[in-house]
């Protein structure tokens, strides 16, 4: 499993278009084979961060799902709430893998 971090710079003056934009995507993730784990938003502190996280088996599965940006109409439609409102300033991609509990010794 890989997991991407999303960390996002917001307009804070445009977070109603922000929970569009992160509703969408939240959307199109698991329809398209991947778990979204939510949006993380500004409550306390720096008024202009959020994160994203999402998981995908594999690499693999993640580079099908990012071959439909820019190309299925979905996809160019959750875009354009982002590119159109400019709730986003900035954003970087991490990806990192999950270190899970393990499970209990059944002995």
């Amino acid at each position: 499993m890989i997991t991407c971090v999303v960390e996002y710079v917001i307009d804070p003056s445009k977070i109603d278009a922000f929970e569009r934009f992160g509703r969408r995507w939240i959307e199109l993730v698991n329809r398209h084979g991947g778990t979204h784990h939510g949006y993380f938003l500004p409550a306390e502190g720096a008024s202009d961060k959020a994160l994203a996280l999402f998981s995908f088996p594999s690499l693999a599965a993640y580079e099908e799902y990012r071959a439909l940006f820019g190309v299925h109409p979905d996809f160019v439609e959750a875009d354009r709430i982002r590119d159109e409102s400019g709730c986003v300033l900035r954003y970087e991609r991490t990806f990192m893998r999950p270190l899970l509990p393990e499970p209990p010794d059944e002995g």
